[in-house]
């Protein structure tokens, strides 16, 4: 019988996602849907938010849903700097027509400069709002890459995350 998303089979599902982006000299970034003071700016299609991106991919990954590059294309012109709260919203209403709902999501973000840790707890009161779970149910987590290649020489940003989805 065929595998279907719109018909689950396990109660939890665990998800994976991983994003990268490139900085550049610029007003500042957002992260986790919280805007951050910086010299550098995160570069890509929509805002850049390496967080909500591994977020998505995680969310959409647990229910075998694809990506965020199959859900949201760079090529389709309205993603155009769009915010990724959007499209973690967006990923949320997918799953949840897949059957599926968010119990926890925990995400490390991988940047050298600026320090970020102060912030993580305004990014997951902003993700759990949109996920429409508990900020208790969000973990974002703040490293470097100790200097060692392209992200610890400040180059990029990336961020990994986990999710675990309950059916129902």
């Amino acid at each position: 019988m065929p595998r279907s998303p719109k018909s689950p089979t396990v109660p939890f599902r665990v998800g994976y996602g991983y994003d990268v982006h490139r900085l550049e000299s610029g007003p500042g970034m957002t992260l986790g849907g919280v805007k951050i003071r910086s010299s550098v700016r995160l570069v890509g299609h929509s805002d850049a938010d390496v967080l909500l991106h591994a977020i998505c991919d995680s969310l959409l990954g647990a229910a075998a849903l694809g990506d965020i590059g199959k859900h949201f294309p760079n090529t389709v012109r309205r993603y155009r700097g769009i915010s990724s709260l959007k499209l973690l919203t967006a990923s949320r209403r997918a799953i949840e027509r897949a059957g599926y709902r968010v119990v926890n999501v925990d995400s490390t973000v991988i940047l050298e400069r600026p320090k970020i840790g102060a912030a993580t707890r305004r990014m997951e009161a902003r993700i759990a709002r949109t996920l429409g779970i508990a900020a208790t149910a969000v973990s974002v987590k703040a490293t470097t890459n100790e200097g060692l290649g392209s992200l610890g020489r400040g180059e990029g940003c990336a961020a990994i995350s986990v999710a675990l989805l309950m059916q129902g």
